[in-house]
Parts: C-alpha cells; sequence; structure tokens
C-alpha cells in the first residue's frame, strides 16, 4: 500500500515536471485512451512500465537507449541518465524517470524525520539476488588476517556462481603479537577438521595470510610450520587482497559499473575495474589509531585515493570488513544478502577506538566519491575471491 503510494506521488511529479512536453516522446501520457508510461528500476533491471485504464500495468525491459525531446537520452547499459552536457545520474531501485525525461528519486518522497540519517539520493533496499551454484563443489579456505584467523566454506560451480556454506570466525589478536605459535596452529588444525568433517576434500583447503597480518612479527614462524605440514600457503598483497575482494563482493552485473571497499584492521583497500584489470589502491586499516596518527591526516589521504574512483563507477560501492560489518548489523532486516549502509552519523551507537576509525574511513570515501549507495554482502571476503580465482 505504501509502495504504490510512493509511486503515484512520484509519477504526479514526474508528469506534472513534463507536462509541457511534447507527446511524441515514446510512452508519452495519452490522455484520451488514460495511458501513461515511466521508466523505473526494479531488481536491478531498468523497465518500462505502461498503465492503462482496467488493464494490468505492463512491464517491459528496456533492451536500447532511448531518446528525449529535450536532447537527453536514456542509456539502457549503463541505466543512467545522460543530460546534454554529458553528465550522467545513475538510475537506483526506486527511482522513476517520466516518458519525457523527467526524474524523480524515492528519496524524495520520504518522511524527512530522519533525514540526517538518509542519503541525499535513493535509499532504497538492495534487491539483487545471487545466482545459486549448480552441481558445485565444496572448496575451504583458512584466513590468517591482522585481527584472527577465519574460516569459510563454498559450493561453487564452473560459472564461477558460489554460496557460503560455513563460516567460523576466531580471533587471535596477531597485530598485537598477543597470540602465540602454538595457539594459532591448534587453531588453524581445528579448522582443517572442520572442513575435512564438512566434506572439503584435503586438496580444496587452503590458507591465506592477509596483508595486515603479514605485517606482525607472529605470522612468519606461521607460515613455516604450516608449510611443514605440506599445505599451501598464499600471503597476499594489499594490491591482490582488493582485487580478490572485489571478485567475491561484486556481483556480475555490477563489476562495470561499481567499485568496492574493504576498510579492514592492517589497510584499506579500494578497488575498481580499469581497462578490464582491476585497478587497487590501499590506505590507512580501522587500526591506525594503534600508531597515534592523527584522524585529520587519515581522513585527507583516504580523501586522496578514493578520489582516484573513476566518476562512471561511483554509483554504487560494494563495501566489506570488521566496522562495516557492525555497521550493516544496526539496519539488517532477517537474513537479507545485501544490506545498504547509512551515511556514518547514523551509527552513534557504535563505541570504541576501532569503530570510530573505522567510520572516520568510511565517511571520507563517501565525501571524495558522492557514492549513496554503500551495499554490504553478509557472505563475503577476500579469501572467496581467492577460491573463485581457482581453476
Amino acid at each position: 500500500m505504501r509502495n504504490g503510494l510512493l509511486t503515484s506521488l512520484l509519477l504526479g511529479g514526474v508528469l506534472l515536471l513534463g507536462s509541457s512536453q511534447q507527446a511524441a516522446a515514446q510512452g508519452a501520457t495519452d490522455a484520451a485512451s488514460d495511458r501513461m508510461s515511466w521508466y523505473t528500476m526494479e531488481n536491478n533491471t531498468l523497465v518500462l512500465r505502461t498503465s492503462n485504464k482496467n488493464k494490468p500495468v505492463k512491464t517491459t525491459p528496456v533492451t536500447k537507449d532511448v531518446a528525449f525531446p529535450d536532447g537527453m537520452h536514456l542509456d539502457y547499459a549503463t541505466h543512467s541518465l545522460v543530460r546534454q552536457d554529458g553528465s550522467r545520474v545513475e538510475l537506483k531501485e526506486g527511482d522513476i524517470l517520466s516518458a519525457n525525461g523527467q526524474l524523480a528519486s524515492a528519496a524524495t518522497a520520504k518522511p524527512r524525520a530522519k533525514a540526517a540519517a538518509t542519503w541525499g539520493g535513493s535509499s532504497a533496499a538492495f534487491t539483487y539476488q545471487p545466482v545459486a551454484p549448480v552441481n558445485g563443489k565444496l572448496k575451504g579456505v583458512v584466513e590468517l588476517g591482522a585481527s584472527g584467523f577465519n574460516m569459510f566454506i563454498i559450493r561453487v560451480d564452473e560459472q564461477r556462481n558460489w554460496k557460503l556454506e560455513k563460516v567460523e570466525y576466531g580471533n587471535s589478536l596477531v597485530m598485537e603479537n598477543m597470540a602465540t605459535e602454538d595457539d594459532i596452529r591448534k587453531g588453524l588444525k581445528a579448522y582443517i577438521g572442520q572442513m575435512l568433517d564438512f566434506g572439503v576434500g584435503g586438496h580444496d583447503i587452503h590458507f591465506i595470510v592477509s596483508s595486515g597480518a603479514d605485517m606482525a612479527k607472529v605470522t612468519a614462524p606461521i607460515v613455516q610450520n604450516l608449510k611443514a605440514l605440506s599445505y599451501v600457503v598464499t600471503t597476499v598483497t594489499p594490491a591482490r587482497e582488493g582485487a580478490l575482494g572485489f571478485k567475491a563482493a561484486v556481483p556480475k552485473p555490477y563489476v562495470d559499473k561499481a567499485f568496492m571497499v574493504d576498510i579492514g584492521s592492517g589497510n584499506t583497500k579500494i578497488a575498481w575495474m580499469e581497462n578490464g584489470n582491476a585497478k587497487v589502491v590501499d590506505t590507512y586499516g580501522a587500526k591506525y589509531f594503534q600508531q597515534t596518527t592523527d584522524t585529520a591526516v587519515v581522513a585527507r589521504e583516504v580523501r586522496t585515493k578514493a578520489a582516484q574512483v573513476p566518476s562512471s563507477l561511483r554509483g554504487t560501492c560494494f563495501i566489506m570488513g570488521g566496522v562495516p560489518f557492525e555497521m550493516a548489523k544496526v539496519g539488517r532486516q532477517e537474513k537479507e544478502p545485501y544490506t545498504a549502509l547509512q551515511p556514518a552519523a547514523a551509527y552513534s551507537q557504535l563505541q570504541g577506538a576501532k569503530a570510530q576509525a573505522g567510520l572516520t574511513i568510511y565517511r571520507a570515501i563517501a565525501a571524495a566519491t558522492g557514492c549513496q549507495q554503500f551495499i554490504f554482502g553478509w557472505d563475503t571476503n577476500f579469501t572467496i575471491g581467492y577460491l573463485l580465482s581457482l581453476p
């Protein structure tokens, strides 16, 4: 009921704005036949909706560019309204574009009582659903990270569609060097046993050392011990970690129109696709406060790094990391696979130095890119990207 009212209000607004345009435009309102048309985003698909009196609304996917009388056009491939000066406005879920090219955002019709906690653009829920694997194979990975070691088991098919089957998070305090070699070795062996019991083959169990953990002194002897047990251990640089994170976090339909952010404890990775390859920049992580680094210095560098993201990719950011995880928990609805985050000001309830540091990084990225759709994927991790990259 509320969605129908919202659509009616938006349609009324865009049709009123476009009333001065000629009915020659595709799908223009025909008063004599009680027919009107508009464009909108539904489940990440650009569609044309047509309403006729006493008939159900017809929905048709848009498969080619649409020109409007004032010189603007709708780019169906990027879901963007292209203005006369070449600037673009990407349509988000719930946005409505009249048949004459007048745009109304779903956010403009929302109540303003919580304006401080909502973006200026569309804040509609992210409704994309991952494609489930068919006849997939189980693969497992143990991550030795800057704040702990974690286990992930996925089922992946030949098309690289995947599903997270099991996850377990640990806490080894590697960055603080408070864990002994024996502590971590026992934990890793326990994870190995769990994966074997779950059905993962011995050759499909992998170990990854994150770029943050690689900076800790305790890591090197642990890696050597694992290798002595005949396990392959892969150490990743921030650049590779960012590329793998992009592979896991960004759904296929968004690869060429979004970027990725991984706010880790040791560093933050920002990644996007450029000429068919992953471009990655890294900066401070959420534990920068332990180095007594000034917050203003961090924010300035993060803004500089984030500003390198091409403008055409700033419409959506897929984000992961410990602090984004805490942010997403605040607004998650049941068991949705993706949660749309709010601006940093909406998370005043998050306490602690690490959370505040992570919010500083998040705020700086939002300011530098102007992105208004930060999407947290509950099942993503850069180590899953590593499994997806295997033959």
